[in-house]
């Protein structure tokens, strides 16, 4: 269970502690249970919307989204901040793009992203709670992080040293092959024929975002992969929203 507890603790902000330093081979392992933190990020989304019934739908929507975001310590926006202002700043330039994005500090486009992404998946879930939101709060975050495994699975991972290079060194591609098609699967079981819609944006999604980054940078970085958790998260909630 070492590899869940490592993923738990990277991907939330809930008060996990690992004993020690892990070893790079459960880091890598740890990548299969990604698409699992993102059903438990769902349920607890699920079990708030339940306990917040009868609460008027825009601040129901607005307290789920605080949820979503303290759940993950925001670490995925951050990465979407930084990838949004590497590939706006980096002028199509690979060396220039990685090292703005190592760069703490946000620009205006930046601000901009984020305010229209969590604008988005505020009216989206609004929409979702004004008509009954409940199982279908699992599916954004379930392809989100699923996204995440099959990013390292089909991707390389482009800056050497840290945490996502023993991650993508040591993930066992034949298993996190199987993740992926449970999660799919775990998907359409969860939401029905609701999800089909919302799987093939991501599906299409997925591939638009990883084609550019292989155009620019050759692969992924760990602040590209929060980036496309993240579109992909809005893209989930957005086709729910125009569909369901």
């Amino acid at each position: 269970m070492v590899p869940f507890w490592i993923a738990l603790q990277f991907l939330s902000s809930l008060p996990v502690r690992l004993p020690g330093m892990p070893a790079p081979r459960d880091v890598g392992r740890s990548l299969l249970w990604y698409p699992v933190v993102g059903v438990l990020f769902g349920l607890l989304l699920w079990l708030a919307s339940h306990l917040l019934s009868g609460t008027p739908a825009h601040l129901h929507a607005a307290l789920l989204l605080t949820l979503w975001v303290l759940l993950s310590g925001a670490l995925h926006l951050d990465g979407l901040a930084d990838s949004a202002d590497a590939w706006l700043g980096g002028f199509g330039d690979r060396e220039r793009t990685l090292s703005i994005m190592k760069d703490p500090r946000s620009g205006p486009i930046a601000v901009v992203t984020l305010v229209l992404v969590l604008l988005l998946k505020f009216c989206a879930l609004w929409v979702l709670v004004e008509r009954g939101a409940g199982a279908v709060l699992v599916l954004a975050p379930l392809v989100g992080r699923s996204a995440m495994l099959g990013l390292f699975l089909s991707t390389p991972y482009v800056r050497p040293g840290g945490l996502g290079q023993a991650l993508a060194e040591h993930l066992p591609r034949r298993a996190g092959a199987w993740v992926l098609s449970g999660s799919l699967v775990l998907g359409l079981a969860l939401v029905g024929r609701s999800a089909i819609w919302p799987l093939v944006g991501a599906l299409v999604g997925f591939w638009w975002l990883r084609q550019l980054m292989c155009r620019r940078l050759g692969g992924t970085t760990g602040d590209t992969a929060g980036a496309m958790l993240e579109l992909l998260e809005l893209v989930v909630l957005l086709a729910l929203a125009l569909t369901r």
